[in-house]
């Protein structure tokens, strides 16, 4: 015989009590009938607390003896019941948590790679945005709970006001990237302070206090969890600083699918020409992973420069073990043209460059219309070898002819300087040209 529990819970016209409907799943689950009868009206609802002196709805009979309302039902079943008084790290937990999946989930969108160092920043830019929106819920709860404890809202009011709006203004700021030289300062001054206030606190004082982090009415206790808060601003505004002058170099945006020829070595069989292909391909993407500057003209000269070495490279290894005279002929049509573009390029950085400012290309569209271009080159180029040094040739220098045509027309997208324009439209007609001929040498051999 089935289990039996008797539901009294309110279902009017205009309100449905969410605990009643708790309580009905509550039963179903532990394998009860639910004999579930409605409270419809209001007079109804008093005359049954009256009735059997209780004052909440819904309540619940089993073997027609009261449980009790949903906490007591939970509590009858062996379940936990939440005290709503009780310090608890879950909803800092929680934060962290979405936060970290969501830099995980941009770093993959962006960079097709979720390990990134771009997915740390994000992670702790992400963490900023959300802290501050749960601050703004209720800004005068929060800046009651913070004036507990903030060292500078103590001595000036409007800082518990000001507080989350430059929490969430430096996080928007870091998260795209731009204006750095205001993020920076910003993030550094709340910080600092922050993290002084809460280490005098905890550490110092030994006040047991609530946190403000998470909004001002959180149970999460004063202590690591918003130290941590403020240490990760100094050491993000501390980070973007070293980015940006240059004394941190990172080439992680190259790292994208396509971009690890490890992966190709591994594929490629062991002859000599097949190794000095991948070798050649190697070097190119290493020199490739620069820091970008932000300027569209500066990016595709620099990174063209090593772009067109990986093409020399490869037209040398087919002249040394290739056979086939047309693409012998195709190998030193390349090597010309390209060293001469090269020696353009390197006169024309030289006058004209911008200096590498840390910037990682994902801030502007250029930048990353760039990486984009070259990671979908890489990824066309990672097939496995034949062993064929001619048709390892062709299979891999289309793509890279690619690679080449998408970043010359971003060039003429982006780019403003006459002669680089020039310079692509010139890279764009020829190499799509010699596509064409590589297509068809393949669908002849």
């Amino acid at each position: 015989m089935a289990k039996q529990g008797t539901l009294h819970r309110m279902v009017m016209d205009q309100h449905t009590c969410p605990w009643g409907l708790k309580s009905k799943h509550l039963l179903e689950s532990q394998g009860y009938e639910v004999d579930d009868r409605w409270l419809r009206t209001r007079e109804a609802t008093d005359a049954f607390k009256v009735e059997h002196d209780v004052k909440t709805t819904p309540q619940t009979f089993i073997d027609d003896k009261r449980v009790g309302g949903y906490d007591d039902l939970r509590r009858h079943f062996g379940k936990s019941v939440a005290d709503p008084k009780a310090t608890t790290y879950k909803p800092v937990i929680a934060v962290f948590a979405m936060t970290a999946l969501m830099a995980l989930a941009a770093s993959y969108a962006v960079y097709g790679d979720a390990l990134t160092i771009r997915a740390a920043e994000w992670f702790i830019a992400f963490s900023m945005c959300v802290l501050a929106i749960l601050k703004l819920q209720n800004i005068e709860t929060f800046s009651t709970m913070f004036l507990n404890y903030d060292l500078l809202a103590k001595r000036w009011v409007p800082y518990g006001y000001v507080y989350p709006f430059a929490e969430a203004f430096a996080g928007i700021l870091m998260v795209s990237g731009a204006l750095v030289w205001i993020s920076v300062p910003v993030a550094l001054f709340i910080g600092t302070i922050g993290a002084v206030s809460v280490f005098k606190a905890v550490y110092i004082d030994r006040r047991e206090l609530k946190c403000a982090c998470v909004g001002g009415g959180s149970n999460v206790p004063l202590g690591f969890v918003s130290l941590t808060e403020n240490v990760m601003m100094v050491l993000m505004a501390i980070w973007m600083i070293l980015m940006t002058t240059g004394t941190i170099t990172v080439a992680q945006e190259m790292d994208m699918p396509g971009h690890d020829m490890s992966t190709m070595q591994m594929n490629a069989p062991a002859d000599p020409a097949s190794k000095a292909y991948m070798d050649g391909m190697t070097r190119m993407n290493k020199d490739m992973a620069a820091p970008m500057t932000g300027d569209a003209d500066t990016d595709f000269a620099a990174m063209m420069v090593p772009h067109h070495q990986g093409a020399i490279d490869m037209a040398k290894v087919q002249l040394q073990y290739g056979k086939d005279a047309d693409l012998k002929k195709l190998s030193g049509a390349i090597i010309k043209a390209q060293e001469s573009e090269i020696s353009f390029m390197n006169g024309w950085l030289a006058r004209n460059a911008k200096p590498a400012a840390g910037h990682s290309g994902h801030n502007d569209p250029a930048g990353k219309a760039y990486m984009d271009g070259m990671a979908k080159m890489n990824k066309d180029m990672n097939a496995a070898m034949t062993g064929d040094p001619d048709r390892d040739f062709v299979t891999m220098m289309i793509p890279h002819h690619q690679g080449a045509i998408d970043m010359a027309k971003v060039q003429l997208q982006y780019g403003k300087d006459p002669e680089l324009r020039t310079l692509s439209e010139g890279v764009v007609k020829a190499q799509e040209s010699e596509i064409a001929f590589m297509k068809d040498w393949l669908a002849k051999h």
